[in-house]
């Protein structure tokens, strides 16, 4: 009996051992699903598994789930996501909104007057492939994984990882386990008409949630025998709910990815569904609720997750650095994929140099000083660590675009010029492989036009042509009309007049010290000035003030770095300009030479995230004959692209108060009271006289003032603003409406 009893314990022991051998080790697969802004559900899973020592061994996803995947696969912790993704702006991210400084100096103006841009070819417009190109969301992601750009093979990352396409000219599902990760991300991630397609391996790719939102079957192939799974998708709609053609179409797409989810549920062994129905994909604003709501979801699978964690290996996810990177060295520098455009183009306007240390700030906007040129479909670029060296290499890899004309139109309204439809017309390519001719031609109560040719050389010097029309009828100070004499004895204050003006430049440009802009060229100006109120041909029942050539010579240097033209919450404003007016035709008999400077200067800066100020100070004088006095300066009104030298000034209506010599301060307070709404409070103070520079009326107190109330909304046509101005001197107020880009 007592070996009988030793035998068994024996048999017994030797067979719980076997059982243990034999034992599959628990391999612990993640599967997320895509579905747009509700994928940022994934966030609030990860924290509530990073809590408890889950270890995963393989993460599988699709679209916003392959993004969340792929930065918790580099190291990322679920409440480091929390944080990254709590501060993106989302709207700036997915609508390729570059930073407004990143554009050329020609760029930005051409472009700020702008509602919509459609493509033109061949005399019909078409639509573009998608409303982004991605390229703020592929920086974004290349930054982020920087710290595994030396991984190709997504199975070595801290957690191994893949995502799913779709091959667009097939419709197979393609997976992404190799090469770019950022560019792998983006392609899973590419949503039809939102983000235009991404070619791999010469493979056009597209969401992958299209044939496969939830890998699981891939992820089993990996050798996971526990599945956890995170479905945001949508589900079928009730008839109540299918109020619109979208929401039936919707519909339609989701009968297929509902059907095969049925089956992939039944071989999930934890599956997570966040209460997220009343959240649309595009529900970015809603993200710190659909987090929470990710993160509730998995407590409520928290006794079966603990029994995946192994008590003696609590799983702790070392730290990854999720701020920017302080500085990168670029080593050699690889451009693929350019023919039009020169390597010392895109290198000029990359702004980079090899073996050069710079800023990872200074790279990324390198990137979007190239990328807002607007003549490259895609930019995708690798920073691989350098093998022999510290530092990086460069690999870049561009699409130019092939559609070199667009159609551009806007809409405006203001107190001077009145109503206005813009139709614009642009070229690029047009002589030559980096030049650009647009023409616009502003329909309304006055009509104008607006020509401008440019070959963009970068940092060597450009050059340009312009030549613009404008018109408007407008009382205006009878000071700038009339001499002393003239005057004397006459109550005449303000004359209704007809302004008209042509303006043609030949100039060269070049960019100074990086940041400013240094123009010089010559100038035909012709003015015409005409009234019917003092008429004294009654043939013709119009009195002429002025019509005249000039043919001058100028200069100017500017500095652009307001983050908004409209409503700037940082940056510096600089810009002078000389000239020098050497001849007039024979109408003006009296004409001697004589030069005009003038120059503003501006300091945009926010306390909070709601409030900012912009303080600026400008002046201008004469130098030379004083008789001719139509291009001298005049103060009034509210705006911006004014002609000649008029100069806003809250307080009075358009040129109220004229000169041969300004000064003037003006402050703003500006606070957003929700997103693109703006309460702005301004003041402006002046002299302006003849000859104040030399009289001292410069610098004593201010004769002029001015304050204004105003409302503001930021729209996709501009701003839409209304201003209550007052002036304590002339004890009159005046109302100022814009609407839309001013051009």
């Amino acid at each position: 009996m007592k070996y009988f009893l030793t035998c068994l314990v024996f048999v017994l022991c030797f067979e719980g051992l076997s059982q243990n051998i034999d034992k599959e080790p628990v391999k612990v697969g993640l599967v997320l699903s895509g579905g747009g802004a509700k994928g940022l559900a994934h966030i609030g899973v990860l924290k509530v598994i990073d809590s408890l020592g889950v270890k995963i061994d393989y993460i599988a996803g699709t679209s916003m789930g392959a993004i969340i995947g792929a930065l918790y696969a580099s190291g990322y912790s679920g409440h480091q996501l929390d944080s990254i993704f709590k501060k993106l702006d989302f709207d700036r991210l997915i609508n390729d909104d570059l930073p407004r400084d990143s554009k050329a100096f020609y760029e930005r103006d051409n472009s700020e007057k702008y509602a919509v841009t459609l493509p033109f070819e061949h005399l019909k417009v078409k639509l573009p492939s998608a409303l982004s190109r991605g390229q703020n969301t592929y920086g974004l992601f290349s930054r982020l994984t920087l710290h595994v750009n030396g991984i190709n093979d997504f199975s070595k990352l801290p957690t191994p990882f893949f995502c799913i396409a779709t091959d667009v000219e097939t419709g197979q599902a393609v997976l992404l386990d190799s090469g770019n990760l950022a560019q792998s991300v983006m392609a899973s991630g590419a949503l039809p008409t939102l983000y235009q397609p991404v070619t791999i391996k010469d493979q056009v790719l597209i969401d992958g949630g299209v044939v496969n939102n939830y890998p699981i079957d891939e992820l089993l192939a990996k050798g996971m025998n526990v599945i956890i799974g995170v479905d945001v998708q949508d589900g079928l709609a009730t008839r109540e709910e299918l109020t619109s053609a979208p929401d039936v179409l919707v519909q339609i797409n989701n009968f297929r990815t509902i059907r095969d989810l049925k089956a992939k549920i039944k071989k999930t062994d934890i599956y997570i569904k966040p209460d997220i129905k009343e959240y649309s994909v595009v529900s970015f604003s809603e993200g710190a609720q659909i987090i929470e709501n990710g993160k509730q979801a998995t407590i409520a699978e928290v006794d079966a997750l603990k029994k995946l964690v192994d008590n003696d290996a609590f799983v702790v996810r070392p730290k990854i650095n999720c701020r920017e990177r302080d500085s990168i060295t670029i080593n050699d520098i690889t451009i693929n994929g350019n023919s039009k455009y020169t390597r010392a183009y895109v290198l000029g306007k990359l702004k980079l140099k090899n073996k050069e240390k710079i800023s990872y700030n200074y790279f990324n906007m390198g990137v979007n000083n190239l990328v807002a040129t607007n003549n490259f479909d895609s930019f995708e670029y690798e920073l691989k660590s350098s093998e022999d060296k510290e530092g990086f290499d460069l690999t870049a890899n561009l699409v130019e675009t092939k559609i070199t004309t667009f159609l551009k139109l806007g809409l405006h309204f203001d107190d001077l010029y009145k109503s206005a439809a813009l139709v614009n017309l642009t070229k690029k390519r047009l002589l030559f492989d980096n030049d650009v001719a647009s023409v616009d031609v502003i329909l309304g109560d006055n009509v104008r036009y607006n020509f401008e040719y440019f070959i963009d050389k970068g940092f060597y010097w450009s050059i340009g042509l312009k030549s613009r029309y404008n018109q408007f009828n407008k009382d205006i100070s009878a000071r700038l009309l009339l001499d002393d004499a003239q005057l004397t004895g006459s109550e005449l204050n303000k004359v209704d007049v007809k302004l008209q003006d042509q303006t043609n430049q030949f100039y060269v440009q070049t960019l100074f010290r990086k940041d400013f802009s240094f123009n010089a060229g010559l100038e035909h100006k012709r003015l015409g000035i005409k009234t019917e109120t003092l008429s004294t041909n009654s043939q013709t029942n119009k009195f002429i003030f002025e019509n005249t050539d000039y043919l001058s010579t100028f200069g100017g240097l500017k500095l652009d770095s307001y983050d908004n033209k409209y409503f700037p919450q940082k940056g510096l404003y600089f810009d002078g300009d000389l000239h020098m007016y050497l001849y007039a035709s024979r109408f003006n008999e009296d004409f001697e030479n004589f030069s005009l400077a003038k120059a503003n200067m501006g300091y945009a800066f926010s306390v909070s995230d709601r409030l900012a100020f912009n303080l600026q100070t400008s002046g201008g004088f004469k130098i030379g004959d004083k008789s001719t006095k139509f291009l001298d300066f005049a103060l009034g009104g509210y705006g911006n692209n004014l002609i000649n030298n008029f100069i806003p000034f809250v307080g009075y209506d358009f040129i109220s108060l004229t000169g041969n010599s300004y000064v003037k301060a003006y402050i703003s307070a500006d606070y957003q009271i929700m997103k693109k709404h703006h309460i702005t409070l301004e003041g402006n103070w002046a002299n302006i006289d003849d000859d104040i520079f030399q009289t001292g009326e410069w610098f004593t107190l201010p004769d002029y003032r001015g304050y204004a109330l105003g409302y503001g909304v930021e729209t996709f046509i501009g701003p839409i603003q209304a201003k209550y101005s007052y002036s304590p001197e002339s004890k009159e107020s005046n109302w100022f409406f814009n609407v839309g880009f001013w051009f």
